[in-house]
């Protein structure tokens, strides 16, 4: 037995012996890989160009109603009916619900009282103008009959001067006899006498038209106060209707109720105020809706009315993707998020869309920008999602370089920092690169 172990021991010996011969003499040999790698690797590259795009910006949506009105009480008082629901579709002006306002109704009462007597001091006022008036024309027909008779006195009085004078001269001459002078003088100074009291008749009837006219000045003025005092309880007549007219809620216009927060019985109060307290009803209108998108400041500029927007909605997932264009935009980027309001409008007849959806909207810039583009094979990606390319510089040694990527069409990746336009990268290939080796540039 021990002959037996001795030889299986001397052949393994031997065995061991061969391998570690055969081991050493492969070492000595160089090794096929390895001379490989030393070889430069033919590769083709590609030059970054600096190429005109159109920019395309995607950002979340929001349905919005084309109208929401929130409807709430002008007045104070019980609600005596409520007339439209959560879901109705209504008209402009339809209505809503009935505040029952009686206090404002015996107001109204109060005032046509009012009115009533103000009309009839106003017609008194009037009969009192209309008597200043024919005052007036009576005062005024007696002085024109005064000044009459003062020229009928002026006429008399100078047909006795001229009958004194002759008679006198024939006196005189002792043609008469003296007494028929004295006769002539009498009645001459009768007609003086007559003059002066025709004058002072004029002077008495010009103080009664003064007198008159005064009183149609003060009638006047009373009837314009008794107007004006009329006018003004017309006017709270009116005001009184229109708070009585506040009463009745009406839709603002035609669309849907969308929120009820009333019911029959309930006291309202006057709320002018908007958000404070839940409005009675709320109104949208939703045949057209908006579509409203937050840009952000990276972009705001470059938005243009009738730019085209593709729409994608998640309750929607197998429905092709809608299409619209800017209608309006803000103008103005929101401090607080540094974004513009951006607006499309939408048709939605069949209601489809239901405001507060979200959705994603694409928006393509009709202003194009300057970008350094590469195909997108020459673009790698690293196990974290970073972006590199491998450069290669004049002596054709490669460069790992890190870059910042922009838009993406499929076919080229815009480089938005880590490579300059004119420099060439290695297109695409299957091996991965290191910094410092060698390629050897094909030829095109």
């Amino acid at each position: 037995m021990m002959r037996s172990a001795f030889r299986a021991y001397g052949k393994f010996a031997i065995l061991l012996i061969v391998s570690i011969g055969i081991s050493s003499c492969a070492n000595q040999q160089p090794s096929p890989q390895r001379a490989e790698k030393q070889e430069s690797i033919p590769v083709k590259l590609v030059s970054a160009s600096e190429t005109k795009v159109q920019r395309t910006t995607t950002q979340p949506a929001t349905v919005h109603p084309y109208y929401r009105a929130e409807v709430r009480a002008k007045v104070s008082g019980y609600v005596g009916e409520v007339k439209a629901d959560i879901g109705d579709v209504v008209e402009a002006g339809a209505t809503l619900a009935v505040i029952n306002v009686p206090e404002m109704r015996k107001q109204r009462e109060i005032i046509e009282a009012r009115i009533t007597r103000f009309e009839s001091e106003e017609a008194r006022a009037q009969a009192g103008v209309q008597l200043a008036e024919a005052n007036v024309r009576s005062a005024e027909a007696k002085l024109a009959q005064a000044k009459s008779e003062m020229n009928r006195a002026d006429a008399s009085l100078a047909a006795m001067e001229a009958e004194f004078n002759r008679t006198q001269d024939l006196v005189q001459r002792q043609s008469l006899e003296s007494r028929v002078l004295d006769e002539v003088r009498k009645k001459r100074d009768s007609e003086r006498a007559n003059k002066e009291a025709t004058a002072s008749a004029i002077n008495s009837a010009e103080a009664d038209v003064a007198v008159a006219q005064a009183q149609l000045t003060s009638a006047q003025a009373d009837l314009k106060a008794d107007e004006a005092e009329t006018a003004i309880a017309q006017r709270q007549l009116e005001e009184i209707d229109v708070l009585i007219d506040y009463s009745t809620l009406k839709a603002p216009f035609a669309g849907v109720v969308t929120q009820r927060h009333v019911d029959p019985g309930d006291l309202v109060r006057e709320t002018s105020e908007v958000g404070s307290g839940k409005p009675l009803f709320v109104v949208s209108q939703m045949e057209t809706v908006r579509i409203q998108i937050p840009v952000p400041e990276v972009d705001a500029a470059l938005i243009r009315r009738g730019d085209s927007i593709t729409l994608r909605f998640p309750s929607f997932p197998d429905e092709e993707p809608m299409t619209a264009s800017v209608t309006r935009l803000a103008g103005d980027l929101d401090p607080s998020t540094r974004t513009m309001l951006v607006e499309a409008e939408v048709e939605n007849s069949d209601g489809k869309l239901i405001p507060g959806m979200f959705g994603e909207a694409s928006i393509s810039l009709s202003t194009k920008i300057a970008a350094t583009m590469l195909p997108a094979r020459a673009v790698r990606f690293s196990e974290t999602g970073e972006a590199y390319v491998y450069i290669v510089e004049g002596d054709s040694t490669v460069s790992v370089s890190p870059v910042e990527t922009g838009l993406d069409d499929g076919l080229s990746i815009q480089i938005v920092a880590g490579l300059a336009p004119g420099q060439q990268v290695i297109d695409a290939h299957l091996k991965r690169f290191t910094d410092g080796e060698k390629v050897v540039p094909l030829s095109r």
